[in-house]
């Protein structure tokens, strides 16, 4: 049946943008960069050490949902480290890292705008 989740789309308006931002900031990897339609490749992207993989993607007539919330949490080691790393790399964030009972949470922003949960324990 249903082994994992391959990967999560972001929705982007600017793929080239995105990709310079996931790949130059976030570390992440080039699965495939490849044609989709006439307006958008298909740009598939792994995190090192993680199975899930991220796709930067718009599907046509949900361009509403770029510069949102993504509905997701990727989990790091340490938040106040990785706060620092990803500032000094020009990340953008709606504020420090929180404290609450079941851990701890930061949400940077993309750039595209979008919003992504980053939580650790």
């Amino acid at each position: 049946m249903i082994k994992r989740i391959k990967f999560l789309g972001v929705p982007v308006r600017d793929q080239d943008r995105a990709l310079k931002f996931y790949t130059g900031k976030l570390g992440f990897r080039v699965l495939t960069d490849q044609p989709f339609s006439e307006k958008q490749r298909w740009i598939e992207l792994s995190i090192p050490g993680a199975e899930t993989g991220i796709v930067l993607f718009t599907p046509e007539g949900q361009e509403d949902r770029i510069g949102t919330f993504v509905n997701t949490s990727w989990e790091v080691d340490d938040i106040d480290k990785t706060y620092s790393e990803l500032q000094s790399k020009g990340v953008e964030f709606t504020g420090p890292p929180q404290r609450q009972p079941w851990g701890s949470f930061l949400m940077l922003k993309d750039s595209e705008g979008n919003q992504i949960v980053l939580s650790s324990r």
